[in-house]
């Protein structure tokens, strides 16, 4: 695994910042009390002036860290890289010298096993590291010699290099795989937002099909059969061909006005005059009723309290699906509208005495958006739509929806 370092650069984490200045810090203090010692104990030596230009030399080098350093090895282009190998071997090249000359700049070693291992690749950052621990070990021992065998001096520097550039680089592949974590967390919410709006976009879609068709196809399907039996009725009897235009002119008037509610998401227009869910299935009874086909209204229990805006725009888009399908299909005289208030639940039933079908001889194909779209309508407040009919003994369509929300 030869690899650069994560924390090759203080931009790529908030944290390495204050570990580098810590180091540079540290690594001053170190030189600084290496090179006072020496001075302390080496007054007046031949080599005092060759460790004392090193030291300066080796303080300015480090200086020119942040120009030719690490901060620029992860850096574009080959030639930063090659800048910073250069600028990192002077250092050691320099530091080694000081070593041999006085061991006592040893101590300056954690600083630069630091710097080593954040400006190398992986492995090999592990072989300057061994290579600078050895260099250590060696200067150390030949400094006590005359004091016999130690063996902290010879396996100890090994053992805490060891355990530092371990430590070192298990901190970096954790601190990777965060990082790994926290990309395809970012990718994950980013992929749930494009599904919330996708969902978002098809739910408004079913809803305005269900608006549509509750609404406006069956005000214009009940306008063009209107007008076709004005037609047929145009040189019979004009005075019902009339009395139908004035009813096709009252539905298209209602569907004006249902469509710019349905735009904005209000609740049908039988719904605005403020008489609450009982008075617009009344209007819907009455509007809907003809000389062929005649609705009623009951209401059975009264409520405890007022119902939900939406339950009532729900129930009132179910009657008018209902009604449509019945005069479309149905070939019906008599049509009911019954509302029942429970303790827990509202049930409306519409009923009528038409030709009635096989609710479950096409279970996958019924004709239109009608039942769908109901079903869609009592399955958002949690409730259920059941269909009862025969063929020739008519149908029952019952919507029971709970008061209180679904858990």
């Amino acid at each position: 695994m030869d690899r650069r370092s994560p924390i090759d650069t203080e931009a790529a984490d908030p944290d390495a910042g204050w570990l580098a200045a810590v180091m540079h810090v540290a690594f001053f203090v170190l030189l600084c009390s290496s090179l006072t010692r020496y001075l302390i104990v080496h007054p007046g030596t031949r080599t005092t002036p060759w460790v004392i230009v090193l030291a300066v030399v080796l303080a300015l080098l480090y200086v020119l860290g942040p120009v030719l350093g690490p901060q620029q090895a992860g850096g574009r282009g080959a030639s930063a890289g090659t800048a910073s190998r250069l600028w990192l071997a002077a250092v050691i090249g320099v530091w080694f010298t000081l070593v041999v000359l006085a061991p006592s700049f040893g101590w300056c070693v954690v600083p630069l096993l630091y710097t080593s291992l954040r400006s190398l690749r992986t492995r090999s950052a592990i072989v300057l590291v061994a290579l600078i621990t050895l260099c250590v070990v060696a200067a150390q021992l030949k400094l006590r010699l005359r004091f016999g065998f130690d063996p902290n001096l010879m396996f100890a520097p090994f053992a805490g290099a060891a355990v530092a550039t371990a430590v070192f680089i298990y901190s970096q592949r954790q601190a990777d795989r965060l990082r790994a974590v926290i990309i395809d967390l970012v990718r994950t919410r980013r992929e749930l937002a494009a599904t919330e709006r996708r969902e978002g976009t098809l739910a408004e879609r079913q809803r305005l099909s269900m608006e549509i068709h509750d609404a406006l196809a069956q005000g214009l399907s009940s306008q063009q059969m209107l007008l076709q039996a004005a037609g047929r009725l145009w040189d019979t009897d004009p005075a019902a061909a009339r009395r139908h235009i004035r009813t096709a002119g009252s539905i298209a008037e209602h569907n004006l006005a249902e469509a710019r509610r349905f735009v904005h998401d209000l609740a049908p227009a039988d719904l605005a005059g403020g008489g609450g869910l009982e008075e617009a299935l009344r209007t819907l009874a009455e509007r809907e009723s003809s000389e062929t086909l005649q609705v009623r209204f009951h209401q059975d229990g009264t409520p405890a309290a007022a119902l939900p805006d939406r339950v009532q725009a729900a129930l009132v888009r179910i009657a008018q699906g209902a009604l449509a399908n019945i005069r479309e299909h149905a070939d019906a005289g008599t049509a009911t509208l019954t509302l029942s208030h429970l303790d827990d639940q509202v049930v409306l039933d519409i009923a009528d005495d038409g030709r009635g079908f096989d609710p479950v001889e096409k279970p996958g194909g019924v004709r239109g958006h009608g039942l769908p779209a109901m079903r869609a309508r009592v399955r958002q407040l949690g409730g259920e739509l059941m269909i009862e009919s025969t063929p020739g003994e008519g149908t029952v369509l019952t919507a029971v929806v709970p008061l209180s929300p679904p858990t």
